[in-house]
């Protein structure tokens, strides 16, 4: 017996044993060689305008309309400190082993002195210049200048790769301390016109009206912004101040040299220095360049006889020398480089550098430009060293800060591709688009650091998109793996663009993988998110080509999730879904017939019926008044026009079964039956309770039986009541003549005489009533008086019921009758239902 594991009952342990032999259940003895508990899907709430949108990265992100308590309140604004921290996270990082000093700007007092002026009086300024120009560096003099001008402080803002719209909600979340919160249009503009900062924007890519809407939203900020020449220009209308920024002049751009050198020029070099001035137009990016290539030289130029002379570099100048160091005496065995070179120098600066800064480079290339962060180098390039490799790249100027994040310089990126940099650009972002989707998927990596690397995983996401296949048996597409992954990160990051591109290139790539499943999630998300935009038809159509691929792969839900947000768009667009109809499916002339509201204000859900002339009453509820509300629902609550007229045909034949019952139920074979024994041409004259339907109670006793008949309804007059027609015979009387007066016995003894005309009566279709008694009591007496004989039954109240009496001329009455209890004991009163409720309109 297991020592651990007690055996069953047989054994001597019952079930209630509670000693101290009880053992709680072992583990597993090797717990990871098991299966573990997948990992939950981490699903993030946000509110986006009126809506709660619930990221899911399983089965898509469901969307609803958010509750008032769950709404957040106006959101209040950062402090100084919050402020502090966001400014650092704007900046690039410090790349590490870079130990050189910054180079100082030359030359650019005049231009940052004179943007401070403009934007201490509330103007806002572009700044214009080339690629290399130095723009960046003097936006950074600028902003701490401007730390004290704006109640909200200096905001850094990148415009690369961003809209309007990206550029406001990034301010918003700089000023005002709202997580997982994106306000909609009209809220977000109501909040940035009460943000006063002096917004530095970096790389603009739009101009014109694009950036008249930009300054439009936020009226008290100050903007400086930094473009190439080939941005549009603001407007004519708008009030912003325009400054060119140049290159440098010869003396500037030497100095610049030197610095970055470490040390006076000779005169060979400064020869070279003014040859590459009037090739390079002064950019100062250029020079830093050169001297780049000039410090490679002199490492060259040392060689190892410097260590045997000096020992280990201990006398020769440090990287961070002065620049007015004297020149070394060393081997002018290597030339300098060629103008060509040093016009072009990202070639050969490369191949200078470590074998981890290349492979960075190539990575860069691959990714059109964007250098990956510096902590995904190590496991890029495979070297636990490698992210020193940025600080090399910094160093050469190879890359250029944009944002919080590195980028190959201006002209970087085509000089490699003619170098050969290229040739692995499927390969390198292969490995990229495999790291990136295991870390965005990793429990422990936020959306925000996702969002970070945006630009990266995109780039990596298009080089591979062009070469997408369906893969093998048991593999999945890489580049529908990192789109699959990195779609719910962008979206719980608030880094709605960016979500919004890698939806669109997932929906290619598993076209091209023939991955219906993922195709069908890339278009409900895009379906949500234009829900979220406003854009109804566009979430419409993609919803509905949503549900229909899942609704092939059988993904029931995944189909759930797309018939709510479907429902959603129906509910704001005022075009109600049929009951019945397939996903995604609208029934025709819907939009027409349901939201529309007629003339009056009153819906009409469907047409009048068509009923037969003086034959039915159709008695119906009055609708509910027209509001905002059911107004766009629709009429009747979105019910189809072909489901009410189904209804109100049930009813009718409902009726119609109803008059079949009564007229079976009240049919007697008994002999003894009074009804047998009414001649065919009775007296019409109506009974003397008016609880009966006109058959007058028989006499007993000396022959004296008197033979009645059932009353012909009449038609109601001109002002709605009965028996006041044209007709001047009572409405007890049948309008015909007979032998005998009515209530007179034959000489034959006992048996009324028959009249010449034959009285015949078939059922008809019933007419809905509305009439009750009041009390249980007999009503009072229309015409004769009640009869004396003791011996007749007493009349009983009894419930409304159609007439199903028609006299020979063929008229059928539409007016609410009463039915008589039975003459005979056994007899008992028969109920019909009606097809109307109490107290309606007639149709």
């Amino acid at each position: 017996m297991d020592p651990i594991d007690r055996g069953p009952e047989e054994y001597g342990h019952d079930g209630d044993d509670t000693s101290s032999r009880q053992r709680p259940p072992r583990e597993p003895l090797t717990p990871d060689f098991g299966q573990h508990t997948p990992a939950l899907a981490r699903t993030v709430q946000l509110v986006t305008g009126d809506y709660l949108l619930t990221v899911n990265p399983v089965d898509g992100s469901e969307i609803e309309v958010c509750s008032p308590p769950r709404r957040p309140g106006t959101p209040a604004k950062r402090g100084a400190a919050d402020r502090a921290d966001a400014d650092r996270a704007a900046r690039p990082p410090v790349p590490p082993g870079l130990n050189r000093p910054a180079l100082p700007l030359l030359e650019r007092q005049e231009e940052r002195e004179r943007l401070v002026r403009l934007l201490a009086r509330g103007r806002s300024v572009r700044l214009t210049g080339p690629s290399g120009s130095g723009r960046t560096s003097l936006l950074d003099l600028v902003a701490e200048d401007c730390l004290d001008l704006a109640p909200d402080g200096v905001i850094r803002l990148s415009g690369f790769h961003r809209t309007t719209s990206d550029l406001l909600h990034e301010l918003f979340h700089a000023v005002y301390d709202a997580p997982l919160h994106r306000p909609d249009r009209d809220e977000l503009l109501a909040l940035t016109r009460e943000i006063g900062a002096v917004v530095v924007l970096d790389d603009i890519e739009f101009g014109a009206a694009a950036l008249d809407e930009l300054l439009d939203a936020t009226p008290e900020c100050a903007f400086l912004i930094a473009a190439t020449p080939d941005v549009p220009a603001p407007s004519a209308n708008s009030a912003v101040e325009e400054i060119f920024l140049g290159g440098l002049g010869r003396p500037g751009a030497v100095e610049v040299l030197e610095r970055a050198v470490g040390r006076v020029l000779t005169e060979e070099e400064a020869n070279w220095a003014g040859d590459l001035y009037f090739e390079s137009e002064g950019l100062p990016l250029r020079f830093v360049q050169a001297g780049a290539l000039l410090r490679q030289r002199d490492e060259q130029r040392v060689g190892t006889s410097a260590v045997e002379e000096f020992g280990v570099f201990q006398d020769t100048p440090p990287a961070d020398a002065p620049f007015d160091a004297p020149p070394l005496d060393l081997d002018d065995a290597v030339p300098l480089p060629s103008l060509g070179e040093a016009a072009a120098p990202a070639a050969l600066l490369a191949s200078r550098l470590s074998t981890s800064a290349r492979a960075t480079l190539r990575f860069a290339v691959a990714l059109d430009g964007e250098v990956p962060h510096q902590a995904h180098l190590p496991a890029l390039v495979g070297d636990t060293h490698a992210d020193a490799a940025l600080g090399e790249l910094a160093g050469c100027g190879l890359v250029s800060p944009v944002g919080s994040r590195y980028r190959l310089a201006a002209g970087v990126q085509t000089q490699l591709e003619a170098a050969g940099y290229a040739d692995e650009v499927a390969s390198g972002a292969l490995i990229a688009a495999l790291h990136y989707s295991w870390w965005a998927g990793h429990p422990s990596v936020t959306p925000a650091r996702v969002c970070a690397e945006a630009d990266a995983l995109l780039a990596a996401l298009v080089a591979l998109l062009p070469g997408t296949t369906p893969p093998g048996d048991g593999e999945e597409s890489t580049t529908v793996h990192l789109a699959r992954t990195a779609a719910p990160a962008f979206a719980a990051g608030l880094h709605w663009s960016a979500w919004e591109r890698v939806l669109r290139s997932g929906a290619e790539a598993a076209q091209l993988a023939a991955d219906v499943s993922e195709q069908a999630y890339f278009q409900h998300e895009l379906g949500v998110l234009a829900l979220c935009d406003g854009d109804l038809d566009l979430a419409r159509a993609e919803l509905e080509s949503s549900i229909g691929l899942r609704a092939a792969v059988a993904d029931k839900r995944g189909t759930v999730a797309g018939r709510r947000a479907l429902a959603l768009v129906a509910d704001r667009s005022g075009v109600a879904l049929a009951l019945g109809a397939e996903a995604g499916e609208e029934v025709p002339d819907a939009r027409h017939e349901e939201s529309a509201s007629p003339a009056g204000g009153t819906p009409t859900p469907f047409p009048p019926l068509q009923l037969p002339a003086d034959t039915y009453t159709l008695v119906s509820h009055q609708p509910a008044p027209t509001t905002s509300h059911n107004k766009a629902r629709g009429g009747l609550r979105g019910y189809a026009r072909r489901n009410l007229v189904a209804a109100g045909a049930g009813v009718l034949l409902a009726a119609a079964l109803g008059t079949v019952v009564t007229l079976g139920a009240t049919s007697n074979n008994n002999a003894d039956n009074p009804s047998d024994k009414v001649g065919v041409n009775p007296s019409a004259s109506q009974g003397g309770d008016g609880d009966s339907l006109g058959a007058d109670p028989a006499k007993n006793g000396d022959g004296d039986d008197t033979g009645t008949a059932t009353s012909r309804p009449t038609d109601p007059g001109p002002d709605g009541t009965y028996g006041t027609s044209d007709d001047p015979t009572p409405p007890g009387s049948s309008g015909r003549p007979s032998d005998k007066p009515s209530g007179t016995s034959s000489s034959g003894g006992g048996h009324t005489s028959p009249s010449p005309t034959k009285s015949t009566s078939r059922p008809t279709s019933p007419t809905p009533t509305t009439s009750h008694s009041a009390s249980p009591t007999p009503s009072e007496s229309h015409s004769s008086p009640p009869p004396t004989d003791t011996g007749s039954p007493t009349p009983t109240d009894s419930s409304t019921a159609p007439s199903t009496n028609t006299s020979a001329s063929g008229v059928a009455s539409s007016a609410p009758v009463e039915t008589a209890s039975s003459a005979a004991p056994g007899n008992s009163t028969v109920d019909t239902p009606s097809s109307a409720a109490a107290s309606g309109d007639v149709i």
